[in-house]
């Protein structure tokens, strides 16, 4: 029976190993690529925006929004929205 066990670990081992190589080879030729073929690199790439209250970077499609007088606020967490609303409804009275 621990040779059936001894056999799937190094065939799981092998497994990983040649993926690894393999994506080390892949992002050799994507890198060594001119720039027309990096299209999967570029799809890939988010514009990540600053949660103005704790600073932290969120995606846009996923982060929470207010906006206020046109401009748009993005952020990470409903207390970070929550705070930023509060904050610019004292700056707006006074």
């Amino acid at each position: 029976m621990t040779w059936l066990i001894r056999i799937a670990l190094i065939l799981l081992l092998l497994a990983l190993v040649l993926r690894a190589i393999w994506r080390l080879f892949e992002g050799i030729t994507q890198g060594a690529a001119p720039d027309g073929s990096r299209e999967r690199t570029s799809r890939s790439a988010a514009r990540m925006v600053k949660d103005p209250v704790c600073g932290t970077y969120v995606v846009p499609a996923r982060a929470l929004t207010a906006t206020r007088d046109g401009e748009t606020a993005w952020f990470c967490c409903p207390e970070c929205q929550r705070s930023w609303q509060r904050r610019e409804a004292r700056a707006s009275r006074g």
